[in-house]
């Protein structure tokens, strides 16, 4: 009888996950497990097709917005449009802040089973920002893809006199 409540209980878990979003991608209280990118408003900005903006983890690109012009601004926010812009999006939040000041949704955010915040970094158009709390658990992980992509000269380390970002 124990075994059978336990499977019971197991199975209706797994429909309420899947009532909120499935798939592994659990609703959260801070925002939407999976929206559509409306559009990239900058290297690590998007504004999905509600209207909310996310602002990604542990990432930071140079400035394109605004009238800056900063080295490699125009190529992040260009990369990371050609990644998600008109796609589906899955987000991931640490609960432990879900907005930036700027009441914008803090989030790890995937395309394709593709981390894009992970590969901003390693692929050169992004540097770590880390705003405690949000972000702590994996920090160690994207101060090393930076590090690794610096010494490679990958992206903006590569074509930069100065890193704005860093």
């Amino acid at each position: 009888m124990k075994r059978l409540l336990t499977v019971a209980t197991g199975l209706v878990a797994a429909g309420a996950i899947a009532a909120c979003g499935g798939g592994g991608a659990a609703a959260s209280a801070c925002g939407p497990a999976r929206a559509i990118a409306a559009r990239a408003i900058d290297g690590d900005t998007i504004e999905l097709d509600s209207g909310e903006r996310v602002r990604y983890l542990l990432v930071d690109t140079p400035e394109s917005t605004g009238g800056a012009t900063d080295c490699w601004g125009a190529e992040s926010a260009a990369y990371n449009a050609m990644l998600v812009e008109g796609k589906e999006v899955e987000l991931t939040y640490d609960e432990a802040a879900c907005e930036d000041r700027y009441g914008r949704l803090l989030a790890y955010v995937r395309v394709d089973g593709r981390e894009i915040n992970a590969l901003l970094v390693e692929r050169g158009y992004a540097c770590v920002l880390y705003i405690p709390p949000a972000g702590e658990d994996r920090r160690v992980e994207f101060t090393d893809a930076e590090t690794l992509a610096k010494a490679q000269d990958t992206g903006m380390w590569g074509a930069c006199e100065e890193v704005t970002c860093d």
